[in-house]
């Protein structure tokens, strides 16, 4: 199943995606569907009714546009940690975003002149959909609601200037995701999905969901242990080699860039990069 986020007629609408076109639920967006302990059914019921929109026309915004947590691992593919010079965690590197730094799958993402080193970090994202409090990872498992896709665009500069990377992870609307959430008996990221990025149609990042160092419900266990998640809260399960920092000399996106991130089984985000000089 694949449930979505739409403008539809200047109103936010949680919806599923039918083979006829998207069909609206009575929820706001997803994060609020995912509120009630019977989501799935109400969104499988749903799944023969009238279409609200094609598929064509669809306008979407981010999948879950107020989560209470957006909690982010760094370092977690095998290439990525290696091509940054370090060795093989034993624990999650974590670090957090706020709600405003989320944008829609398809936005133009634009910038002030803040930051001069703008990076991508093409992301899978899981969002939990049940309560879970020290949880195992079997627990962990069965509590995802499903998967969708980010871009963790990063400002190197800012996140250079501490040793605490937040400042340079939390810029607003500068955290694409969607376009939609798909849910785990319809995608296995642990099996490996194939994750791009590319810039400007050069593909910059190609990686695979299986070398993660800690898959999702490994995270999501580890995450519970000392904050409780809840349904509509996202977690960014790190990025594969290929960031711009990483490259030699540095490449940072620049105004007027294409940016696209791709997830096999799930979709892509396109966004144009506005930067102001």
């Amino acid at each position: 199943m694949r449930l979505a986020t739409l403008d539809i007629d200047g109103r936010s609408q949680a919806a599923v995606e039918t083979s006829r076109g998207f069909v609206g639920l009575p929820f706001s967006n997803v994060g609020d569907l995912l509120q009630v302990p019977r989501w799935r059914e109400i969104a499988e019921q749903n799944l023969s009714g009238d279409v609200v929109v094609s598929i064509s026309e669809v306008t979407y915004l981010a999948v879950v546009t107020e989560p209470r947590k957006v909690i982010c691992c760094g370092l977690n593919y095998r290439d990525h940690i290696l091509e940054m010079g370090r060795d093989l965690p034993l624990f999650p590197t974590l670090f957090t975003k706020y709600a405003d730094s989320l944008a829609a799958p398809f936005a133009e993402l634009s910038f002030g002149s803040e930051s001069t080193e703008i990076d991508w970090e093409a992301e899978l994202a899981v969002v939990v959909g049940a309560e879970v409090k020290n949880c195992s990872p079997e627990q962990a498992l069965s509590a995802i609601a499903g998967y969708t896709i980010s871009n963790d665009i990063s400002m190197r500069d800012w996140q250079r200037r501490t040793l605490q990377w937040f400042q340079g992870k939390a810029f607003d609307t500068s955290t694409p995701l969607g376009p939609v959430l798909v849910t785990p008996d319809e995608c296995d990221p642990k099996a490996g999905l194939i994750i791009t990025c590319h810039v400007n149609g050069e593909e910059v990042q190609h990686g695979n969901t299986s070398t993660l160092v800690f898959d999702s419900a490994a995270l999501i266990s580890y995450i519970s242990r000392f904050t409780t998640l809840r349904p509509g809260d996202v977690i960014l399960t790190g990025t594969p080699s290929g960031v711009g920092m990483a490259q030699t000399p540095p490449k940072f996106l620049r105004d007027g860039d294409v940016l696209v991130t791709s997830i096999e089984g799930i979709g892509e985000l396109r966004n144009l990069i506005s930067i102001d000089n």
